[in-house]
């Protein structure tokens, strides 16, 4: 029975680091690189559902699910704003150049954060009426639900809008050859937007999922979980979706196992641990696959 508890914890905080994950994915699948700025997305979007829900109702599903949708909106306005202002004028540059500037949104947006919400922690409010579910010796809580099912309904989401739209298609053919696609019609500025505007909505769904388990805000706390969603998206195969879902859930399971055996002071080691030890034995990661790269 100890072990379904930890299986159940792991699981719900591996849904949580692969909806993080998936915005990484998404936009070095796009653009091939790294938006390290990605993490501090995911604390904006916690801190809007913190306002948000001391406006609109909470502790219902109604007004939980709409604080969550207004994170995402606004999230989603803030992901299309740095990719225009930002990155959109460094297309065509090297690839360190725009790392570079993308740890320096991250720090920007730490420290505004900082500015404007204050350097310390927040209480985050209650969203979700709480409840507890008992099964034998099984402890479920109702917040664990909603991360359950907010993570499948929008990954369900995300592989209908990726596999099943113009848009979607769009993004497959933008990620293939950037230039054929334009030749065939493809709007590629208008696609990268989407995409940083989709990713950016799925960290903040995360920021809420995170927040409403460990509810504890402040402008910092996007560091931690964002280098672990890095880890699970270059663990699953970067720039592949399916990849940073399973390894958001994998990188979550070994996390709550290494805790659940006493060596909670280990959990960060033994996770890029595992990270490193995979990269040698699969260097695309679980679900990648090697790519020829022009030089």
């Amino acid at each position: 029975m100890e072990f379904l508890q930890q299986l159940i914890n792991g699981l719900s905080l591996g849904a949580i680091y692969a909806l993080i994950a998936l915005g990484y994915t998404m936009v070095y699948g796009v653009l091939r690189f790294i938006n390290f700025a990605h993490s501090d997305v995911f604390m904006v979007g916690a801190f809007a559902g913190f306002y948000l829900g001391r406006v609109l109702p909470a502790a219902s599903f109604g007004g939980g699910l709409l604080v969550l949708f207004g994170a995402m909106v606004i999230c989603a306005v803030l992901g299309v704003v740095i990719e225009k202002l930002a990155y959109r004028p460094l297309r065509g540059r090297s690839t360190l150049t725009v790392l570079i500037t993308a740890i320096g949104v991250s720090l920007l947006l730490q420290n505004a954060g900082q500015l404007i919400f204050g350097a310390n922690p927040k209480s985050f409010p209650k969203l979700f009426p709480q409840h507890n579910f008992t099964f034998g010796g099984m402890v479920l809580s109702s917040d664990q639900i909603a991360v359950f099912v907010v993570t499948i309904a929008i990954l369900l989401g995300l592989h209908y809008i990726v596999m099943k739209t113009r848009i979607g298609t769009a993004m497959r053919a933008l990620s293939f050859n950037p230039t054929a696609a334009s030749l065939v019609g493809i709007n590629n500025d208008m696609v990268i937007s989407f995409t940083f505007a989709l990713g950016s909505a799925l960290a903040a769904a995360g920021g809420i999922l995170y927040a409403i388990n460990y509810p504890s805000i402040d402008p910092l706390m996007g560091t931690l979980p964002g280098l672990k969603a890095f880890v699970a998206a270059v663990l699953g195969g970067i720039g592949n979706i399916p990849g940073a879902a399973l390894g958001g859930v994998l990188l979550g399971l070994i996390e709550t196992l290494v805790v659940a055996m006493g060596g909670s002071t280990y959990r960060d080691a033994v996770a890029f641990a595992v990270l490193i030890l995979i990269l040698l034995v699969r260097p695309s990661g679980l679900l990648g696959k090697l790519q020829a790269e022009k030089v």
